[in-house]
């Protein structure tokens, strides 16, 4: 069984179709680029994998449990996690209160263990405050952890972004554009990072990239969108030489 399968998923706003008979299949582990031109549909369907949005038609199944049209916290708590175009932090928070905050549905002490800081509210306060530590730690960031997000440089608030996004205990990461605004030797930094959850955690990854060097750098296998289609889908080689890819991009 596929870790997430999509099949015929199609969305409408108002009379507008704007993702049409949508399929993709990832497994366990995989790492896969969605790619495509500026309004080809990658967000939109981002959006629909997560509950952002109803899908008009289709089916989406996570480990075989239907998700289409639920709310994003039912399917968060399925496994599935993601990051955004703009970046969603707390900035009035610390780093790692940000963090902290994503472990909401690990936490079984209840009201009166809280209000009384009983010694469970304590046992668990620390173990998620060691575990967001480790964490950031991934990023390079323990030392940032008192920090105020919102004083962040721009790269560090992206990789803040996917640190929370993980300590959600995804099975799947869906990354919207995590290269936005960075300078060469930070999209590197952020390659590499992204190898390394893949490798460390054992979840798969959709990623949504306009930096080709870096989705033909890492994903195994890629998705092509233009015009709410999948137009092509195939291994980095196969994709960079499509005909109808190139077309998308850069026109007959």
């Amino acid at each position: 069984m596929p870790l997430l399968e999509v099949t015929g998923m199609g969305v409408d706003f108002g009379g507008l179709r704007a993702l049409s008979d949508f399929e993709i299949t990832i497994e366990e582990g995989e790492l896969v680029g969605l790619i495509g031109p500026n309004g080809a549909g990658k967000t939109t369907a981002f959006n629909l994998l997560t509950g952002v949005y109803e899908p008009t038609e289709g089916e989406i199944k996570l480990q075989g449990i239907s998700i289409g049209g639920k709310k994003p916290y039912y399917i968060n708590n399925l496994g599935i996690a993601r990051t955004f175009q703009n970046i969603r932090l707390f900035k009035g928070l610390s780093v790692i209160e940000n963090v902290k905050t994503a472990f909401h549905a690990s936490m079984s002490y209840g009201l009166i263990s809280g209000i009384f800081r009983l010694p469970k509210f304590w046992r668990e306060e620390k173990a998620i405050h060691d575990e967001a530590l480790e964490l950031l730690d991934v990023f390079g960031m323990a030392d940032m952890a008192d920090a105020n997000a919102g004083n962040l440089p721009y790269g560090k608030q992206r990789q803040l972004e996917i640190a929370r996004a993980l300590a959600t205990h995804p099975k799947l990461l869906l990354l919207d554009e995590p290269a936005a605004g960075m300078n060469p030797s930070e999209t590197q930094l952020l390659m590499d990072t992204i190898q390394l959850i893949r490798e460390r955690f054992k979840i798969a990854i959709l990623l949504i990239e306009h930096d080709m060097k870096l989705v033909m750098g890492i994903c195994q296998r890629m998705v092509v969108l233009d015009y709410g289609m999948v137009i092509a889908t195939g291994r980095p080689e196969e994709i960079k030489n499509n005909p109808r890819v190139i077309e998308a991009y850069l026109g007959e």
